[in-house]
């Protein structure tokens, strides 16, 4: 039995009134942390002192959840139609929505994909021994082909032969096919292909721009040079005098064709490029229609023409929305997808090195973001290449 003393009475209700004094208030101005003010109690009394500690912790816990319930949740309409109006003071100011250029979720964990799995091929070259016996040339941005640590690491292999290096023609199958087969674009010649036919060729434009040309040199290359990068002479002068000297030094292709070494500069991952470029045209393309076909909530934000911010539902067409969701024509698409992401993997772990794959993935998302967000933003972009789905 414990015995409470004159003294120790006192030094209670010193305890009680000091705890009164520094910790009630901020509960009762809505300051309320449950793990902050626990925290405190269990610092400022002694354990041995439950009878204090239960007293107050549970009048705190019940004020500060009053006044969070205040805060939280507005006047409720009266009865009877009337409502009672809500003051502005009770009503908490909520951080700014997403801005409709940016990614939904959904979108952001999609594109976290390509970033990670690079790092993932990056961080299997590093550890596979046989990626680390096997030498590199810089060159070649691969192995060497007589230690190839792996049938993929072989730039002759099957899918990099008559995949990768076709890879937009693999692409441009798969969109049209969907585009011809998915019911959601309607019938015939609708605004909706047609827009969608617009996208692609911007896409398309953005890829011949990086990889084939840009009023001469593409941009892969001029970045090359750029970098400092040249081609190395050719050794056979014979061969030299067949090839002039422009063309010797502008591009890749000729001075390969030309018996010439492409080094010195920096060279963007046009393998990366284009496989994240073609496979990211493709979902975005077909994402609506699964999402709807899952039940899934369209996320997206769009800026209207006066300015206000709503959701991509209000330029939905609704007779189109109460029609039975389907995948039809996704299949194709969604399989070309995911033998480039495999591709994607098999790129990262044996040829070029990150920074190289790096700048191939940034270059690729400014082009998507371009045309696949930045219209969210822009009623004009967007009234001319649409929305997918939309």
């Amino acid at each position: 039995m414990v015995v409470l003393t004159k003294s120790g009475h006192n030094h209670k209700s010193q305890t009680t009134s000091s705890f009164t004094s520094r910790f009630l208030p901020c509960v009762q101005t809505g300051q309320f942390d449950l793990f902050t003010l626990t925290l405190h109690l269990y610092i400022y009394l002694d354990f041995d002192r439950s009878e204090v500690f239960s007293t107050y912790l549970s009048s705190c816990l019940a004020i500060g959840y009053k006044n969070m319930s205040t805060r939280r949740k507005p006047s409720a309409p009266a009865m009877n139609g009337v409502t009672s109006p809500i003051s502005s003071s009770t009503i908490k100011t909520t951080a700014a929505a997403r801005a409709p250029f940016l990614p939904t979720r959904l979108e952001a964990q999609l594109l976290a994909i390509y970033p990670l799995t690079l790092l993932l091929g990056s961080v299997f070259s590093v550890l596979s021994p046989a990626s680390r016996a096997a030498p590199y040339s810089p060159d070649l941005q691969s192995h060497e082909p007589a230690y190839a640590p792996s049938y993929f690491a072989q730039k002759k292999n099957v899918f990099n032969v008559y995949f990768v290096k076709k890879g937009w023609f693999w692409a441009t199958a798969a969109f049209f096919a969907f585009l011809a087969m998915w019911p959601g674009f309607g019938s015939g010649l609708s605004v909706k292909r047609i827009r969608a036919t617009l996208r692609y060729l911007v896409v398309t434009t953005w890829w011949v721009f990086v990889t084939q040309w840009f009023f001469g040199p593409p941009l892969i290359d001029r970045g090359f040079r750029f970098t400092g990068g040249q081609c190395e002479l050719l050794k056979d002068p014979a061969a030299k005098q067949e090839m002039s000297d422009t063309r010797v030094y502008i591009t890749a292709a000729t001075c390969k064709s030309g018996g010439g070494t492409w080094k010195g500069g920096h060279d963007i991952s046009g393998h990366v490029f284009l496989l994240i470029l073609g496979s990211s045209l493709l979902w975005f393309e077909f994402l609506p229609a699964l999402t709807r076909a899952e039940g899934l909530r369209d996320g997206r934000k769009i800026v209207l023409a006066d300015g206000k911010l709503a959701s991509v539902a209000v330029e939905k067409d609704p007779n189109t929305e109460e029609e039975e969701p389907t995948t039809r024509g996704v299949r194709f698409s969604l399989g070309v997808a995911a033998l480039m992401w495999w591709m994607l993997l098999m790129t990262a772990a044996f040829f070029h090195t990150w920074f190289e794959k790096f700048t191939g993935l940034i270059v690729a998302f400014l082009g998507l973001w371009a045309v696949y967000f930045l219209p969210r933003a822009s009623p004009q972009i967007r009234a001319v290449l649409g929305m997918p789905g939309v």
